[in-house]
C-alpha cells in the first residue's frame, strides 16, 4: 500500500515598489519649445505655449546650444525662482527644444520622501530613465506598403470545432516592386499589436521576425483628413532589402 502525501505550501507574493507615476495630465503639455527666433536668438512675447519670461527664454536658449555642442556634459543647470514663475515649463521648453527623443523626468523633492523605497534608489531610477540611448544598426528587412493581409487556417489539431491560424500570407510593395511573405503566426501577432492594416508602411526584420509601423501611406492623404496619422511616402528600392534602423531607448 503506497500512500501519496500533498503537502500545500502557502506562498508569499509581495509586489515590488515602484516610482512608475499612473497617467496624468499634465499642466504643460502645450509647450512645444523655447519660442526663439532661429536667426537671433531672441524670445518672441508669446510662442510655443510660453508667454513672458524672455530673458529666461534666451539664457535656456545658450544652454540648449550648449548641450548640441557637447560642452554640459557632466554639469547641471538650476533654475531658481518663486513658485509659479515657470521653473518646469523653461525645464520641459529646453527638452523639447532638443528633440521628441530626448527623456524628460520631473521630480519633485515630496515623491522621494513619500515613497516606500529608499530615496537613494527614487533618485537612480529617475537618473536611469533620463539617460538616452541612441542604438543603429543595419538589419535584413523586408519593408514596404501593405497591399493584403490574408489568413489562411487549419483544424484544430486539439481537437474541436474550433479552427486556428496555420500562417500569414502578407502582401508588400514599393517603387520598385512587389512581394507575397507567408509568415508564422507569431509574426501576425505582433502585426496585430502594432495594429497594421491594408495601406499601413512597415517593416519586418529577417532574422527576428520583429514588426514595425512606421506610419501611413502618403497616398491615403486626403486634403480634409481628420484622422491624427502620420503619413510616409512609399519606399524605395526592392522589399527585401538591408536597412539601417535606429533606435531611442532608455
Amino acid at each position: 500500500l503506497v500512500v501519496l502525501k500533498y503537502l500545500s505550501v502557502l506562498m508569499k507574493i509581495d509586489e515590488v515598489q515602484s516610482t512608475k507615476r499612473e497617467q496624468r495630465v499634465a499642466a504643460h503639455t502645450h509647450i512645444k519649445g523655447l519660442g526663439l527666433d532661429a536667426n537671433t536668438g531672441r524670445a518672441f512675447s508669446i510662442a510655443s505655449g510660453l508667454v513672458g519670461q524672455e530673458k529666461a527664454r534666451e539664457a535656456a536658449g545658450i544652454v540648449v546650444e550648449l548641450i548640441r555642442l557637447k560642452k554640459m556634459a557632466g554639469r547641471a543647470l538650476l533654475l531658481a525662482g518663486a513658485p509659479g514663475t515657470g521653473k518646469t515649463a523653461l525645464a520641459l521648453a529646453v527638452a523639447q527644444e532638443l528633440g521628441p527623443k530626448v527623456p524628460f523626468c520631473p521630480i519633485v523633492g515630496s515623491e522621494v520622501y513619500s515613497s516606500e523605497i529608499k530615496k537613494t534608489e527614487v533618485l537612480m531610477e529617475n537618473f536611469r530613465r533620463a539617460i538616452g540611448l541612441r542604438i543603429r544598426e543595419q538589419k535584413e528587412v523586408y519593408e514596404g506598403e501593405v497591399t493584403e493581409i490574408n489568413l489562411e487556417e487549419i483544424a484544430n489539431p486539439l481537437g474541436g470545432y474550433g479552427r486556428t491560424i496555420s500562417h500569414v500570407v502578407l502582401g508588400l510593395r514599393t517603387n520598385k516592386g512587389s512581394k507575397q511573405l507567408r509568415l508564422d503566426p507569431s509574426i501576425y501577432e505582433q502585426m496585430q499589436r502594432e495594429k497594421v492594416n491594408v495601406g499601413d508602411v512597415i517593416y519586418i526584420e529577417a532574422s527576428t521576425g520583429a514588426v514595425k509601423r512606421t506610419g501611413r501611406c502618403d497616398h491615403y492623404a486626403g486634403e480634409f483628413d481628420l484622422e491624427a496619422e502620420d503619413y510616409v511616402p512609399l519606399p524605395k528600392g526592392d522589399v527585401h532589402k538591408k536597412k539601417e534602423v535606429t533606435q531611442d531607448v532608455t
